[in-house]
């Protein structure tokens, strides 16, 4: 199969296109990394840079060429239990801290395995009922591509060295408007409505209640971060959830993560911080201690929804494509922009919860999203990692609240 560069493709291309732009910007975003970089795993809940190359290999192999390519042998029987993730119904697997143990196979074995893969998958995309399976490859593999670059970022922050892996300077951010998008409140549906792919924890529609609020034009940005923390609020306990400030005392937490005085770890390496610019790599805890610092509030997944469709109140012009999103192997950092999607994951106050009447999938590929459903709290509207294209009012991203390792911000909300 041949190997096209990894740039943005449209949704409504043919299967086959999709697949090889997908896979190829996977391994582009790997290509700059050494074999001791792309082993690194910095803690457990970051991957290895190789794990990730190979567990979307596993997927394709496992749950379409397996599955449903009669006489496919596996490529090699022993990596099912080292590249499985979390898949109950696959069998056993390798403890998940251990992923960084595995100097073999090495980067060159994994890149020959998906080459394999690739070829093999190729009779599967004029197969009708596999569509919807071939779809949720694609953005499973988008997923490990941000989580790719995120983990990355993490184990290679950990060097005092603080090495780069794309030589390239940080690009100056917009200064936005500070404005609000009212909504007047009242019924609004929310959940996956269109035509297309959507994760079973983005359904069924249903209908909420609103009450009239209002919700930021624009993310918090690190000037207004470097404000909250001069005015003591890493120190003020009244602005944090119980929860919220035994975290930030049991860990000596003073500032978002790869902050250090003026400047901020990056995938270039140490940058001077844009002032600017939206802040980034929080907390569920530091984004509710922020809003309540601010005299505001975090939006409900349901409200940011209502406002990303333009339900009711004032419609937000918006391109779900638009947005800072990753477009191709370059070094992602949010700049700031106009739109709800790109940036930063904002954190909402929803908790990661089923739909009413929900139900998983069948199969293996229903413990994708159900069974995570505890103790998490719902992100809205992408990041500067996220691929183009994989954003939609009705995702939702999930993440424990002391988490804050991926691109994470906040986005403000009040009542009306």
């Amino acid at each position: 199969m041949s190997r096209p560069n990894p740039v943005p493709v449209r949704t409504d291309a043919p299967l086959a296109t999709r697949f090889a732009v997908v896979r190829a910007l996977t391994e582009a975003l790997a290509a700059p990394l050494s074999e001791a970089d792309a082993t690194l795993q910095s803690m457990e809940d970051a991957s290895p840079a190789k794990w990730h190359l190979a567990h979307v290999t596993w997927f394709w192999e496992t749950f379409l060429l397996r599955d449903h390519l009669d006489g496919y042998k596996l490529y090699d029987e022993r990596w099912p239990f080292v590249f499985n993730s979390y898949y109950e119904a696959e069998g056993e697997r390798i403890a998940r801290f251990s992923r960084g143990m595995l100097s073999r196979p090495t980067v060159a074995d994994i890149l020959d395995w998906r080459a394999h893969v690739d070829a093999a998958m190729e009779p599967l995309f004029e197969r009708e009922e596999l569509a919807p399976l071939i779809e949720l490859g694609f953005s499973h593999e988008q997923q490990h591509q941000e989580l790719l670059l995120t983990d990355i970022k993490h184990a290679l922050f950990q060097n005092p060295l603080g090495p780069a892996m794309w030589d390239k300077k940080t690009p100056q951010a917009q200064v936005q408007a500070d404005d609000w998008h009212s909504h007047p409140g009242g019924i609004a549906r929310i959940g996956h409505q269109e035509a297309g792919f959507a994760f079973d924890n983005e359904g069924p529609a249903h209908r909420v209640l609103l009450e009239p609020f209002a919700l930021s034009s624009r993310l918090v940005t690190n000037r207004e971060w470097a404000e909250f923390i001069a005015d003591g609020g890493y120190e003020t306990a009244s602005l944090w959830l119980s929860d919220g400030w035994a975290w930030v005392n049991d860990n000596n937490i003073r500032a978002p993560l790869y902050w250090h005085e003026d400047q901020h770890f990056t995938h270039s390496g140490w940058q001077a911080r844009d002032a600017h610019a939206p802040v980034t790599h929080l907390s569920y805890f530091e984004a509710d201690a922020f809003a309540s610092w601010a005299g505001h509030r975090l939006p409900t997944e349901f409200e940011w929804e209502a406002i990303a469709r333009g339900q009711e109140g004032e419609a937000v012009a918006h391109d779900p494509a638009g947005g800072n999103q990753l477009d191709e192997a370059a070094p992602p950092l949010p700049v700031g922009g106009d739109s709800l999607f790109g940036d930063c994951w904002q954190f909402t106050r929803s908790a990661y919860l089923p739909y009413p009447r929900f139900q998983p999938a069948e199969g293996a590929v229903g413990e994708y999203n159900g069974k995570f459903m505890s103790g998490q709290f719902v992100l809205k509207g992408a990041s500067c990692a996220t691929a183009r294209g994989h954003s939609r009012a009705s995702y939702r991203n999930f993440f424990y609240p002391h988490q804050r390792w991926q691109f994470t911000g906040v986005r403000l909300a009040k009542d009306i």
